[in-house]
């Protein structure tokens, strides 16, 4: 049911009490944490303000922070291997509970090309593996509270293309492959675009893999889980055009938990793409034009006609005026009541497009609120000093480079971030001062 003009009014203004940092380059400067993937000098957003102070070159050319902080490797590439032996590239991470003596991680593989063609791989688990010729797939890493490494197996192979996914909260990982490759494209026998739910307590699953096909066949980013409602919501990582915001609704009776929702079936529950209106009802085209942060818009959900995307991309099955597109959804995750929502690319599509956005869906009150922006970038060609955020324990955003740092993630306790690198492939643990950059009456 569509809200009115009063709806969106009264709820407009419970949404602008949330959580999340609010304004434009200005804010982020301010922003009480930052850190910079990269040894070069300190640009941007993140060099600036009165948060943990400049950037300390490093020397060894991996990971510039500030004073007092520091970083230990845990996985590489060229140099560390999984217990079969074999390196492997990295990607996305997120961190669960686990024993005191140690963090459990999951960590996304990225690779997209056939097995064959990718010089790090994600070794084959154990028969049967979803797709023999996929490289890609995700590792789980055991980190001690110091940062070392303890050990890394195979959870899932066989897949292609994982960028973000999201942490459930019974406890597992959802995976997600950013590809709509059908089946027959580059020697792959089977379709890609799925998400996949791993969990870094039980290896045994990623045995068995099978895709959460209710979810949608898609360029997936990231999903987030709303734990009162059973939502799932999920980004199309996308462009030309630009992918969609979308939320599944799980049918009726049925209730989250380990490994239940492999039991479904392709067509269970309601895959939607959000479409926005203004407070005068009047329908947006694209979130990726709004400028001034606190703008507010009302959501409605327009089902997918094909959510499998038999014949046409999901993001291409609606005709204008349906939907509302993003600029390039990518990371998102469950605060404050809500989802935030990271948009890398704004003022539309094409080159020198990477300003990005940060948005708050407020499910209670079916709205969007933009709640942070990026400064102009630079030139054509030319992306800004950074487009990616992430939300710390501690308050205030944490900026990295898209393209360096991908799917960062803190440590259930507050006090290790992981940062996966994609060029070298490496993941850092980086300690320190954290619990110093409380923000007064932030919200955790």
């Amino acid at each position: 049911m569509p809200l009115t003009r009063r709806d969106l009014a009264t709820r407009s203004a419970a949404t602008g009490a949330g959580g999340a940092p609010a304004g434009s380059a200005g804010g982020l400067a301010a922003a009480p944490v930052a850190v910079a993937a990269g040894a070069g000098p300190a640009t941007g957003a993140a060099a600036h303000g009165p948060g943990p102070g400049p950037l300390v070159p490093d020397p060894d050319g991996i990971l510039a922070l500030p004073a007092g902080f520091a970083y230990r490797l845990v996985t590489r590439a060229d140099g560390t291997t999984p217990d079969s032996g074999e390196p492997t590239h990295h990607g996305g991470t997120g961190a669960f509970a686990g024993p005191p003596a140690a963090t459990p991680l999951v960590d996304n593989h990225a690779s997209q090309s056939p097995r064959n063609d990718r010089p790090h791989p994600v070794p084959p688990a154990e028969e049967p593996v979803h797709e023999p010729a996929a490289a890609g797939g995700r590792t789980a890493v055991e980190v001690a509270p110091d940062g070392t490494p303890i050990g890394e197996r195979v959870g899932l192979a066989g897949t292609s293309a994982h960028r973000a996914g999201g942490v459930t909260p019974w406890g597992t990982w959802l995976t997600c492959e950013k590809t709509e490759g059908r089946a027959g494209r580059r020697g792959m026998p089977r379709d890609h675009g799925h998400v996949f739910e791993s969990d870094p307590h039980d290896l045994a699953e990623g045995r068995d893999p099978r895709p959460l096909k209710a979810l949608g066949r898609f360029t997936h980013g990231a999903v987030a889980v709303d734990p009162r409602r059973g939502h799932l919501y999920l980004t199309e990582d996308a462009d030309t055009p630009d992918g969609l915001f979308h939320r599944w609704t799980p049918p009726p009776g049925f209730h989250h938990g380990r490994g239940r929702l492999r039991t479904l079936a392709a067509d269970a529950g309601v895959l939607a793409a959000a479409r926005c209106y203004d407070s005068g009802g009047r329908f947006v085209a694209a979130l990726s034009r709004v400028t001034r942060p606190g703008t507010v818009y009302g959501v409605d959900w327009i089902e997918v006609p094909d959510r499998d995307a038999r014949t046409v991309p999901v993001r291409e099955q609606f005709d204008d005026g349906e939907i509302t597109r993003a600029g390039k959804p990518e990371g998102m995750w469950w605060a404050d009541g809500g989802a935030y929502l990271v948009f890398s690319r704004a003022r539309g599509e094409g080159p020198g497009r990477r300003d990005g956005q940060v948005w708050f869906h407020d499910p209670s009150c079916r709205t969007l609120t933009l709640t942070l922006r990026f400064g102009v970038t630079p030139g054509p060609g030319r992306n800004g000093a950074s487009d990616g955020p992430g939300a710390p324990p501690h308050g205030g955003p944490v900026i990295t480079e898209d393209g360096e740092s991908t799917g960062r993630a803190f440590s259930p306790d507050g006090r290790t971030l992981f940062i996966p690198l994609q060029e070298p492939g490496l993941m850092a643990a980086v300690t320190g001062p954290w619990h110093r950059q409380n923000r007064p009456g932030h919200r955790r």
